[in-house]
């Protein structure tokens, strides 16, 4: 009998930042995954891709300058290699870890595309960055092709892009039907390849979405019991990383929603994953959100550790 459903958003830390580095981080997230599965917990997983994206984005760019007749990868293209090659490595590792303990679960990695708004106010406000820093030069070749650049203060420059919110997953029912043949999914990988639909065809936006709040909304289409956000932290934190820092054992929505508008929380760390958490935990009264570190998840998820966010 299975007692939860439960959406695992991995971050930065379950993976490295090199592909040997990779090959290693995996290992510690698979043994995290096998413990939720041997548990009885019927899990799909979904993980950051920033650092692997800007990696394929670096490479495939150089590529084009030492070989012009190949063009520079769009960034649909870069988000769907990262989320083949993270896959890979993370559902041999589970595979690996599964069987050393006795269970045989397949494990599958889903390619998969998600519907942005054209529309979307953040298209007219770029703001991730991607990929190597350019000479002054070089930026005004990217900015004549309608790319946006912004300067790094003794680093150079360097391109930013959107991140629009996350309208549909084209993929959900394949996601379904895999969990239905009790499958471990790997999906989404990276907030999922951005994707405009443009009559039958879906066209690849120059776009990243936030890895955690397509979590949370794959979540709530699944009807999730429980969205469990891994991070380098036990607990979130209020003034974190000064004297008067308070670990959270709990968060009410409206709470959590205060503290976000009281500029708590680090726009590049603990920020989307709240504002992930308060997504999901506000679409029900039965969806709770969690937030531990990738070592603790297992008790995180048993109410031992970590922080829980849930409507009052």
């Amino acid at each position: 009998m299975i007692n939860k459903k439960v959406v695992v958003a991995l971050g930065h830390s379950a993976l490295g930042k090199t592909f040997p580095e990779q090959k290693e981080a995996v290992k510690n997230a698979a043994a995290a995954i096998a413990d939720l599965v041997e548990a009885k917990n019927q899990v799909v997983i979904t993980h950051s891709n920033g650092t692997q994206v800007g990696m394929i984005h670096s490479a495939m760019t150089e590529y084009s300058r030492l070989e012009p007749t190949n063009t520079v990868a769009p960034m649909s293209i870069c988000s769907a290699m990262s989320q083949g090659y993270i896959g890979y490595d993370l559902q041999n590792e589970i595979r690996t870890e599964l069987l050393n303990r006795g269970i045989y679960k397949p494990v599958s990695t889903l390619i998969t595309q998600v519907r942005v708004d054209p529309f979307d106010a953040a298209f007219t406000q770029p703001h991730k960055e991607i990929g190597r820093y350019m000479t002054a030069e070089e930026a005004a070749a990217e900015k004549k092709k309608g790319n946006h650049v912004i300067e790094i203060e003794g680093k150079g420059f360097r391109r930013v892009i959107s991140a629009p919110r996350p309208m549909e997953i084209y993929e959900l029912d394949a996601i379904k039907a895999l969990m239905d043949a009790e499958q471990i999914v790997i999906a989404a990988g990276g907030g999922g390849i951005p994707v405009l639909q443009q009559g039958t065809r879906l066209k690849g936006a120059s776009a990243v979405i936030e890895k955690d709040i397509t979590s949370a909304f794959l979540a709530e289409q699944l009807d999730a019991d429980v969205l469990l956000l891994l991070t380098g932290v036990e607990k979130v934190a209020l003034n974190f990383g000064k004297d008067d820092q308070v670990w959270l054992d709990t968060m009410t929505v409206d709470e959590a929603t205060q503290y976000i508008t009281d500029n708590q929380f680090s726009s590049g760390a603990m920020l989307p994953k709240v504002e992930a958490a308060v997504s999901f935990a506000s679409s029900s009264k039965e969806h709770i959100s969690i937030i531990t570190s990738l070592d603790t998840a297992l008790d995180g998820l048993n109410g031992k550790t970590g922080t829980k966010i849930q409507c009052s």
